[in-house]
């Protein structure tokens, strides 16, 4: 197995120094973003030796990146679309995703119920194409479940209406957890990096981009970075970065809102990932994450603008429990049942006249009249060669040809052999770890869980299998400089711990204030902040007049 590289990305102690670094030299590639999509291309640039600045304007992950439906997957129902390049791209990239990152693209059955035999042959043929398209080994290939089948593997579906299934392979991962990983892979690789840390300026000299200029939003600092090239990859903050080129620039973007529910696997007790059918001919997924079972997602045009917390309606959630009332009957699920929810914005490439359902998911390079190249679009799955494409493009504004590089080795964390049970019986084993607690962790930090659990093994809340050694390690590796990147984007408690939400927080702000020096004020000005969030998650109003 090839080595691993892991940086740490700079946290609050360390800005001033690397602010200071970053204004030290010239760099390569300057990248605006911190998602996914910044985070993979600093990680392929580094692989091939380009020096690499990368600023996110607030926390790593925060926009589209940390709200998606947590799959590494093809797209399935892009085939009807007819993007099937698109889908052998993202189904073949599913494999070198989990080489890389075998604890963030956990295998899981995708179960397909269906009505009768007719339409389980009809399906059968569109997933064998698929598994074509992403050369899926024999021990993956599909299953035909019948009613003995779901009796044993989805026992609460009704049954008398849903008799067959068809199961096959998709991947389950952690959407921000990888844009972690992805980030201090390129910080190992020599890529200096500062979330909340907007880039407000983009330097011109001689008609061409030179350079950013970003301001810190805890110190105030400006900072002034020379580059020889600079990539726009802010998601759906695209358009707002594009004027900072060329004021001028016309629209490009169609966002999409896309809303999950979470709900306790006691009330929707579903075993596997499944795929629902709903009302306007749309599928929704309903997957069982150790005890929570979230449901989604929507796709509507939201024209608000680009906003870092678009609201759950409360016409989202009733969207979305719809169909489970026609695949659970016994479960009757409401509205209060629902304990965490997100939405986030899918920065889809316009196509006139085209609903967002029925929108490519295609991504788009194009070169702004100062040089800035901006990438658009895209599935998360798809970051790597999104990153490989953006390349060809950077390699152009740099002059020179970029030599070749492989996979790079694995992901922090990913370096481990097996699969996620085998890790967890090793964390139970060593540190004496609950299995909730274990597998939990595992998910998160794969192979530096053992890590981890050394900074601290106590639980930040009565029976939670959150532990105090998250905190530090996220504030100490992961840049976490807020009580909510703590909770949102680190730990995850927001999202996957229903029970554990509101009762972390205080501990997450006591742990952050020992670690860096917190007044009481900051403290309670920072679980204010949180609990708030947490609060308005779960505020389902009606949509704004």
């Amino acid at each position: 197995m090839s080595s691993v590289s892991r940086g740490s990305l700079p946290g609050v102690t360390e800005r001033e120094r690397a602010a200071s670094a970053l204004e030290a030299e010239t760099f390569d590639l300057a990248i605006i973003g911190g998602g996914i999509t910044g985070a993979g291309l600093a990680r392929e640039a580094g692989l091939r030796g380009l020096s690499v600045a990368l600023f996110e304007s607030e926390d790593f992950a925060s926009g589209t990146s940390s709200r998606s439906s947590k799959l590494i997957h093809g797209g399935l129902r892009y085939l009807a679309l007819g993007d099937v390049a698109l889908v052998r791209e993202s189904a073949l990239e599913r494999k070198v995703i989990f080489r890389l990152a075998p604890h963030l693209a956990e295998r899981r059955w995708m179960v397909l119920p269906v009505h009768s035999r007719t339409a389980l042959l009809k399906f059968r043929a569109a997933i064998t194409t698929y598994e074509k398209l992403g050369a899926v080994e024999r021990d993956d290939l599909h299953q035909n479940w019948g009613e003995d089948e779901l009796a044993r593997e989805e026992p609460e579906l009704d049954r008398s209406e849903w008799r067959f299934a068809c199961a096959y392979r998709e991947y389950l991962t952690d959407d921000a957890r990888l844009v972690l990983a992805n980030l201090r892979s390129a910080a190992g690789l020599g890529m200096h990096a500062l979330n909340r840390a907007p880039v407000t300026q983009i330097a011109v000299e001689n008609g061409r981009a030179s350079g950013v200029t970003a301001k810190c939003r805890l110190t105030g600092r400006e900072i002034r970075v020379r580059a020889r090239c600079v990539v726009n990859a802010a998601g759906a903050w695209v358009e707002a970065v594009r004027r900072l080129e060329d004021a001028s620039a016309p629209p490009l973007l169609h966002l999409s809102k896309g809303v999950h529910i979470g709900i306790p696997a006691t009330r929707l007790p579903v075993r596997n990932l499944l795929l629902l059918n709903t009302d306007d001919r749309r599928g929704v997924f309903a997957l069982r994450r150790d005890e929570i079972v979230f449901v989604g997602t929507t796709d509507t045009t939201y024209g608000h603008g680009a906003d870092l917390w678009p609201r759950v309606l409360r016409a989202d959630v009733e969207y979305l429990l719809t169909p489970l009332a026609h695949y659970f009957r016994d479960a009757k699920i409401e509205i209060e049942d629902v304990r965490t929810a997100w939405a986030g914005l899918r920065p889809l490439v316009a196509e006139p006249g085209k609903p967002p359902t029925d929108i490519s998911r295609k991504d788009e390079i194009l070169m702004g009249r100062g040089g800035v190249v901006t990438i658009a679009g895209g599935k998360l799955t798809g970051y790597r060669p999104m990153a490989l494409r953006t390349l060809e493009k950077v390699a152009e504004v740099l002059g020179r040809e970029l030599p070749q590089a492989g996979e790079g080795g694995p992901l922090p964390g990913g370096d481990f052999a097996g699969e996620l049970p085998g890790l967890t019986h090793e964390l139970e084993r060593q540190h004496g770890l609950a299995r909730p607690t274990a597998q939990r962790l595992a998910r998160l930090y794969g192979s530096e869980a053992h890590e981890v659990v050394s900074l601290g093994s106590e639980s930040l809340a009565p029976g939670a299998p959150v532990i105090a050694g998250e905190v530090d390690w996220a504030v100490t590796r992961e840049a976490a400089v807020g009580v909510e990147d703590v909770l949102y984007r680190r730990t995850r408690v927001a999202l996957f711990e229903p029970d554990a939400r509101r009762a972390s927080a205080g501990p997450i702000a006591r742990r952050m204030q020992a670690l860096l020096g917190w007044s009481d004020a900051k403290t309670s000005e920072e679980l204010v902040h949180a609990e708030s969030r947490l609060a308005a998650d779960l505020d389902f109003g009606s949509a704004p007049a």
